[in-house]
């Protein structure tokens, strides 16, 4: 090899090498001040309670049942289905933890009253801690049990027919977030999913997404992931059709009384 071919293979592999360092250190960049922006904003707003505004309850004579979408940032994704009969509107909110879900049940939902339905999407957040604390394994899980069970509580006591869906399987982890992920984490939603349908009973529907959305290494079908964590239009595509079906299923409790939202 010449002087000069050997010169510019050099010069390729510290361009390449540049490059690709750059385009890594964006990529972190990137993802440190979208977390630095959420911690932030939960400092503010540790419940989230900013995010909707307060729902004054009126009578409606439209008759159609309403469905609300309850959770993290996966039921905050969440595109309603066309379905007569059902009005539904969304109260998910990006990052949230099942305590923060629980701690803002009567603010968001406090409107909820007979023959109203919750679709509860829950869990994730909690769970992809256990990589940061992993000491607390335990008491993260059994703390993310309680919360959910507490959630479907509130809303049976409002009379309300509650559909828990199992967590969504994860996707690929991306390379910068590997150093902050843990297969415990999968482990974890294995349990936790387990838990959840225990929790079926009258007016408490199990809907298995996680079954619907896992391929054969229990991961999102690549066909269905937005990104590590979230789906894509046509996963909620096919959340939907199963939900369609659920609501079909539920027998109407006599007239149902509906609010202005």
């Amino acid at each position: 090899m010449t002087l000069n071919k050997y010169f510019i293979l050099l010069t390729t592999i510290f361009l390449l090498a540049l490059g690709s360092s750059i385009y890594l250190n964006l990529i972190l960049y990137n993802r440190a001040k979208k977390y630095y922006l959420e911690l932030n904003e939960t400092r503010l707003d540790p419940l989230g309670l900013n995010n909707y505004e307060k729902i004054q309850v009126f009578p409606d004579v439209d008759e159609k049942r309403l469905v609300v979408l309850f959770g993290d940032s996966r039921a905050d994704s969440w595109i309603a289905p066309q379905m007569g009969g059902y009005r539904f509107i969304n109260r998910g909110v990006g990052s949230q933890t099942s305590v923060q879900t629980i701690g803002r049940f009567a603010e968001h939902l406090g409107f909820l009253q007979d023959g109203d339905v919750v679709v509860l999407q829950v869990g994730i957040n909690d769970l992809k801690t256990i990589a940061l604390f992993p000491e607390r394994r335990q008491s993260i899980v059994a703390n993310c049990k309680t919360n959910i069970q507490a959630i479907v509580e509130a809303s049976r006591k409002k009379g309300a027919t509650v559909i828990v869906t199992t967590i969504f399987p994860v996707g690929k982890v991306p390379l910068e977030r590997r150093p902050f992920w843990s297969d415990a984490i999968d482990r974890a939603i294995t349990e936790v999913n387990a838990y959840i349908e225990t929790l079926a009973a009258d007016e408490v529907i199990v809907f298995d997404a996680f079954l619907v959305l896992a391929d054969g290494q229990g991961m999102i079908q690549q066909q269905y992931a937005k990104d590590e964590l979230h789906l894509n239009e046509r996963g909620y595509e096919i959340l939907n059709d199963k939900l369609v079906q659920i609501l079909a299923s539920i027998s109407n409790h006599g007239t149902v009384r509906r609010n202005k939202i």
